[in-house]
């Protein structure tokens, strides 16, 4: 036993883990990305990425060794993070908030910013900055019932469109999320609903242009569309943000494999109970998240992958949670035993949600990554 990690466990044994720990895989993330940039590519559209996944200026650099130059984020706090990290083009994908509207103004005279209108009053709020450079997409809702405008209310995307024309506000195109994939499973279904997604922005844009309101764009977001090979034509920018990490619910859904998910939440293994074949892992819902997925007749809160990063297939589930404690299924496919004192890398459901609850993230190097929370 080496620092509480059981011989044998390498990586992992050199980096000393006491308690639950978010752990990043840089080879994997750097492929993930690689993979992306090679997507928008081959599809000639532009790769916005967003950065709400991680979170870390240290991982933002990392984009930028793959000519990255231009990201999303999902906060006005976020794109301060960011600005304050050399980052001059950003577009902030949330509908603006108007008690935020001075700190708008205000980073606006540092980046090139774009903002989000869905009616013709925030259209008259960002309006009033009028600072150079700055930018607003029309939020369009092709069906997942978020944010947007309804793609087929003719009527108030031209009012919201119009309303941005009169005041002299440069107007991007319209920018969608379809959340609608991650409720598909397979690749087939996938690429249909993303494919119907697509198409309904592109006729709120059509719309807009006919109206005489410039050469506009099409901005996408998802990683499942974009990840699973969904068709790209008549797209001008995507904003995919889950693939730089993947989780287990990419796996499901078929945009990536196994391999490809590039972090897991190294838990203490402190109670095993082999008469009811479970174990108490230090590694609850405050280091998991909440979210679950359906698998095997059971609900699975993560899924321990044995001598991870060596091994990428999923094993155990985390059946139940607690606040500390993570309740681990050692019966059926895919469990190994454990004692107390090892360590079980949890995969993680959903990957944003995981890495926004630990402060810090440890590379297999390790090398500590900072984050907005550090």
């Amino acid at each position: 036993m080496v620092g509480g990690v059981k011989a044998g466990a390498a990586p992992l044994e050199r980096l000393r883990i006491e308690r639950p720990t978010f752990l990043v895989d840089r080879e994997r993330v750097a492929g993930n990305i690689q993979r992306m940039v090679d997507r928008a590519a081959a599809a000639d559209v532009d790769l916005r990425p967003h950065f709400k996944t991680h979170r870390s200026r240290d991982i933002g650099r990392w984009f930028r060794d793959f000519g990255v130059s231009s990201i999303t984020v999902s906060s006005v706090e976020m794109a301060r993070y960011f600005v304050g990290d050399g980052w001059n083009d950003i577009t902030v994908a949330f509908p603006v908030n108007p008690r935020e509207i001075s700190y708008v103004a205000e980073l606006s005279e540092h980046a090139r910013l774009s903002v989000l209108v869905d009616s013709v009053a925030s259209v008259e709020l960002v309006a009033g900055i009028r600072a150079a450079g700055l930018r607003a997409w029309v939020k369009v809702d092709t069906g997942y019932r978020r944010a947007g405008i309804d793609w087929e209310d003719d009527e108030e995307l031209l009012a919201v469109g119009r309303a941005a024309h009169r005041a002299g506000l440069e107007l991007a195109g319209v920018l969608t999320h379809n959340g609608l994939v991650y409720r598909e499973r397979g690749r087939d279904a996938v690429r249909r609903v993303h494919r119907e997604g697509v198409e309904r922005a592109r006729l709120a844009r059509d719309l807009l242009s006919a109206a005489g309101l410039g050469d506009l764009a099409v901005s996408i977001g998802d990683t499942p569309g974009i990840g699973s090979g969904g068709p790209l034509d008549g797209v001008d920018e995507i904003r995919p943000g889950n693939f730089v990490f993947n989780d287990l619910t990419q796996v499901a859904i078929g945009s990536c494999t196994s391999d490809e998910v590039a972090v897991a939440v190294a838990c203490p293994v402190v109670s095993v109970y082999s008469r009811r074949g479970e174990a108490v892992l230090y590694g609850g819902s405050v280091h998991l998240g909440s979210e679950s997925l359906e698998q095997d007749g059971a609900t699975a809160y993560g899924r321990v992958c044995p001598n991870w990063p060596v091994e990428a297939d999923p094993g155990a589930p985390v059946v139940r949670l607690s606040q500390e404690h993570g309740v681990v299924r050692l019966e059926g496919e895919g469990a190994r035993p454990m004692e107390p004192g090892d360590l079980a890398c949890v995969l993680p459901v959903h990957s944003c949600i995981t890495g926004y609850l630990h402060s810090r993230y440890l590379t297999l190097d390790g090398e500590w990554l900072d984050t907005m929370r550090a």
